[in-house]
């Protein structure tokens, strides 16, 4: 599950992830603009156990995406549901259009995805 969103509350008692203000695109009066924050949540299953790599790329020419977020999380087993809260701050979009988004695991791509931004 892949989400864009204004913010997500992780409850510490239970666990549980409140999403808040999901959306799928950003419109601007003008250009350049800077988007101040946003969190990209994601939930992966399926993943061996041990240490991993995540990267996140985005762009406007797919064959050539900027590297926005490069971390290491952990899998405890393949059935263990993993949560990954990306938070993205002063996202700066140069010009509108389809901005392609890639996600790797281990240098694996696992989703293409895309966010529109226009005017």
């Amino acid at each position: 599950m892949w989400l864009t969103c204004d913010a997500v509350h992780l409850d510490p008692g239970t666990g549980k992830h409140t999403i808040l203000g999901v959306f799928s695109n950003i419109k601007a009066r003008e250009f350049p603009v800077v988007h101040p924050y946003m969190v990209w949540f994601l939930t992966l299953t399926d993943v061996s156990p041990g240490k991993h790599q995540i990267k996140i790329y985005m762009g406007l020419d797919p064959t050539n995406p900027s590297e926005l977020i490069n971390r290491e999380f952990e899998s405890q087993s393949p059935l263990h549901r993993i949560n990954l809260i990306n938070e993205l701050g002063n996202l700066k979009f140069q010009q509108p259009g389809e901005y392609s988004i890639l996600i790797e695991v281990d240098d694996e791509p696992i989703l293409a995805t895309s966010m529109t931004v226009a005017s």
